[in-house]
């Protein structure tokens, strides 16, 4: 039997592993895979295994979105922190789901349910299930930063940052007050961990929050000039591609 194994968590995939093979000597892992895009790529190019066993949350996203980008025709266990009453309504109609940390014995049961399995619901079909059973989280966006001041460690609320720049490879935070901080984190991190109502990614060197924007003036070939308060050393400037976007944005 081979297996292909969803799981962005290394300690949990390593577990999930030995389990298998305590459970299914004869079962082969064929890939072990931590995110969405990775998934849709090798589901597209390789022969279907015999068993999916996906965790819900990946890197990237949610499993299920795997489901709408290729045709899956193996059989899923999904493998999930949610609660069971939650997906009472899913486990009546799938393969099976398992509550983690996964035990030894939930996963014999549900590979036995796999091979007593004479016609496996269609994938479309379990993913409908779970869809209506699965309530999504709220995206819960970062609120504070702790920055460095001195030999001091302060935490400093989201809403007091004016704007991030990137420099060499250094992140600056800029805060309301005029003060700059050195995070650890690159523009494309802070892009997925702040609230897009309040931040806007201008270019490839700034994020703004939107307290920070002062005035709007038009410039070459479409591009808008920006005046922040406080003021970058460096002229701001959004591309034509992107002021459509950024206005939209200031519009609420």
């Amino acid at each position: 039997m081979t297996v292909l194994l969803l799981e962005d968590e290394f300690p949990a995939a390593e577990r999930l592993q030995r389990l298998l093979l305590q459970v299914a000597p004869d079962a082969r892992v064929v890939a072990v895979l931590d995110s969405v895009a990775a998934a849709v790529a090798w589901l597209t190019d390789q022969p279907a295994p015999d068993l999916i066993i996906s965790d819900i949350q990946l890197a990237d996203g949610l499993s299920l979105d795997i489901f709408d980008q290729v045709l899956v025709r193996s059989p899923v266990v999904f493998a999930t922190a949610y609660d069971a009453y939650a997906l009472r309504a899913f486990k009546a109609n799938s393969i099976d789901y398992l509550l983690k940390p996964i035990k030894l014995a939930e996963l014999q049961a549900a590979l036995l349910k796999l091979r007593e399995w004479r016609t496996p619901l269609a994938p479309a079909r379990q993913l409908e299930t779970l869809r209506d059973s699965l309530p999504r989280p709220e995206r819960q966006y970062k609120t504070r930063f702790l920055v460095r001041s001195g030999e001091q460690l302060l935490p400093l609320p989201a809403r007091t940052v004016a704007w991030f720049q990137s420099r060499h490879e250094i992140t600056t935070l800029v805060a309301t007050d005029g003060r700059r901080y050195v995070v650890d984190y690159t523009l494309e991190q802070l892009e997925k961990l702040l609230e897009p109502q309040h931040f806007f990614r201008l270019n490839r060197q700034l994020i703004t929050h939107l307290q920070a924007v002062q005035r709007l003036h038009p410039h070459f070939n479409g591009k808008l000039k920006l005046d922040l308060s406080p003021a970058p050393t460096d002229e701001v400037l959004v591309s034509r591609e992107k002021a459509g976007a950024f206005k939209s944005w200031l519009e609420g």
